[in-house]
């Protein structure tokens, strides 16, 4: 691959999206990067990984935490801060990736080889999905899924300059349900390969 292609996918709960990333990558033989990225922080910086787990994309506690300036005590935000930067690392190395969520869209933005991509669904099928994945009833699915995207949301729009979802933010937007996952992989494949060639 001569020039850096790092492709951001920002999806919602249920909609393939991760699946559809790693696929991606395999196909594109980039490496993949999603929360098991915590797994080379924590060997990085000597700790159990279940310790960075339980910080992982949560909301700051703000009673028991407190900020100055850029100084902070929430380990929530500090984790935040930490994928950031392995992140950015990452890109300033030149290497060419996949990456899951992350506000990578955001946080990568001055990359000149970035594509970014959010995979929404139609809610019929993303339930489905969710029911069959997790062994759920529905009605057990529709709160995990709706859980999950609150849960995405409001880690990104506390962290990015941009709204999680707002397609004016992404390079493409795609529904999955239409296509399912190998179609839609087919489909940013070839959006992905046009843009490599440019």
């Amino acid at each position: 691959m001569a020039k850096q292609t790092i492709i951001s996918v920002s999806r919602e709960f249920g909609s393939g999206g991760h699946e559809i990333a790693e696929k991606i990558a395999n196909d594109l033989g980039l490496k993949f990067y999603d929360r098991r990225m915590l797994d080379e922080i924590a060997a990085e910086m000597n700790v159990q990984v279940e310790l960075l787990e339980k910080y992982d994309e949560k909301p700051r506690n703000y009673m028991l935490t407190r900020s100055v300036g850029k100084y902070t005590n929430s380990m929530e935000e500090i984790l935040a801060e930490i994928q950031f930067d392995f992140i950015r690392e990452k890109a300033e190395k030149g290497e060419s990736f996949v990456i899951v969520g992350r506000c990578s869209e955001d946080v990568l933005k001055d990359y000149e080889g970035l594509i970014s991509i959010f995979i929404s669904g139609n809610k019929a099928q993303k339930v489905e999905r969710v029911m069959q994945r997790y062994d759920l009833n529905e009605t057990e699915a529709v709160i995990k899924m709706t859980r999950h995207d609150k849960k995405r949301k409001r880690y990104h729009n506390r962290h990015a300059e941009t709204k999680w979802g707002d397609s004016r933010y992404y390079d493409i937007c795609i529904n999955s349900s239409p296509l399912k996952v190998d179609g839609t992989v087919k489909v940013l494949e070839s959006y992905i390969r046009e843009r490599m060639n440019v």
